[in-house]
């Protein structure tokens, strides 16, 4: 298939958005076989079938890379309170917050909790989305961690989308048991069944006043090592406990939220290569003040990744297009690193290094936009000008 008469963003080199103007991505398979300029076409292609674009923008398919979209229930009561003067941590202590969702998680099945899940990924496939992490940590006990995670990766046998899971054990410490009791009795051997199973791609922690220390994350971690798993931390989103730096330390693939990191934590991450996943999503609903230090971030060459961090309590959204807005709007992101934070960033936040971009060889997951330029992405609100998604080659 050739896809000719395009603009295209192919968010792979040094120049702004890399953008080709009158280009040709050209698919073969599963796989980009060739893109650049129509008039450098080589002959090979020239007999493909071809659809003329009519000079739509191309972009690599957008990546949620931090949701939590397999979960029971929802918080809209939680939302009220929150209104009234709560506080998040306020509410977590008088027992809701993420403990409130692992009741309802656990009353669900299997089936219930995909045919919870699904309209909230078609929203997100609607505007774009080619892959999508979704987390564990509704559970907080062996079967149902187990039981979200098949959910999860039941979701990619129903529509055509890559998951990528993360185990989440290390979300909230369940009612009646401390800390450290839960993390060798029930989260660690969780992890275990997880992997043996085949169920997880990443290790994913809470290091939070209202969740998990710093040193309480390291046993997760370190049984993630042994297991050979990559890792990735919510880190810093409402203290500063030092959960960036244990990330780096671990070479982890990213630190999300990060609201009050610092300019060390920002070197650290970026020595580690790191990704810094920016969640607008619940800073704006939780009305938060504090922004994450992006300046920090370009200052040391971290890569800035953006999601929705779609769950019921914090950030109950399920636009990647929002999020783009809100990054620009709220953290002062460029539209072009706003781009690249669902696409390129996105992609090395989830340790993927086969799309984010529209190279040769690249995976063929690409959005098509009814728009004349990239920034018309981040400048709306509420509105979806996709107009069609190629996923795996496939339209």
């Amino acid at each position: 298939m050739r896809l000719e008469n395009a603009t295209i963003a192919t968010m792979h080199g040094p120049g702004p958005y890399e953008l080709i103007a009158g280009g040709v991505v050209v698919l073969r398979g599963a796989l980009v076989a060739w893109v650049g300029l129509a008039q450098d076409l080589p002959e090979e292609f020239r007999a493909d079938d071809a659809l003329d674009l009519e000079g739509r923008l191309v972009t690599p398919g957008l990546i949620d890379c931090h949701t939590h979209v397999v979960h029971g229930g929802n918080r809209a009561r939680e939302f009220e309170m929150r209104l009234q003067g709560a506080s998040y941590e306020e509410v977590a202590r008088a027992g809701g917050g993420i403990v409130s969702t692992v009741a309802q998680t656990r009353a669900a099945s299997e089936a219930e909790l995909v045919a919870a899940a699904l309209p909230r990924v078609d929203a997100l496939l609607a505007e774009g989305v080619t892959t999508l992490e979704i987390k564990s940590g509704y559970g907080l006990d062996v079967e149902t961690e187990l039981r979200m995670l098949r959910a999860a990766r039941c979701i990619a046998e129903l529509r055509p989308v890559e998951v990528r899971t993360s185990f989440l054990g290390a979300h909230a410490v369940p009612a009646g048991i401390s800390a450290d009791a839960y993390i060798a009795d029930t989260c660690l051997p969780a992890l275990e069944a997880a992997h043996a199973e085949g169920l997880v791609d990443a290790v994913d922690g809470f290091c939070e006043t209202i969740a998990f220390t710093p040193d309480q994350i390291r046993r997760v971690f370190e049984r993630a090592r042994a297991l050979g798993l990559p890792v990735k931390l919510h880190a810093e989103q409402l203290s500063h406990l030092g959960g960036a730096r244990l990330a780096a330390e671990f070479g982890a693939l990213s630190a999300d939220h990060l609201e009050y990191a610092d300019a060390q934590d920002a070197a650290a991450m970026a020595k580690a290569g790191t990704v810094a996943v920016i969640l607008p999503g619940a800073f704006y609903t939780l009305r938060e003040t504090q922004a994450p230090p992006i300046d920090a971030f370009r200052k040391h060459g971290v890569a800035m990744a953006l999601a929705t961090d779609c769950n019921p309590g914090s950030s109950p959204l399920t636009s990647l297009l929002l999020t783009m807005n809100m990054g620009a709007t709220l953290f002062q992101m460029t539209p072009e690193e706003c781009l690249a934070g669902v696409t390129l960033h996105a992609a090395r936040a989830l340790g993927l290094r086969d799309r984010g971009g529209i190279w040769p060889g690249a995976r063929g997951d690409l959005a098509i936009w009814d728009v004349e330029h990239p920034s018309e992405l981040s400048y709306r609100i509420g509105f979806n000008p996709l107009w069609k998604r190629v996923h795996g080659g496939m339209l």
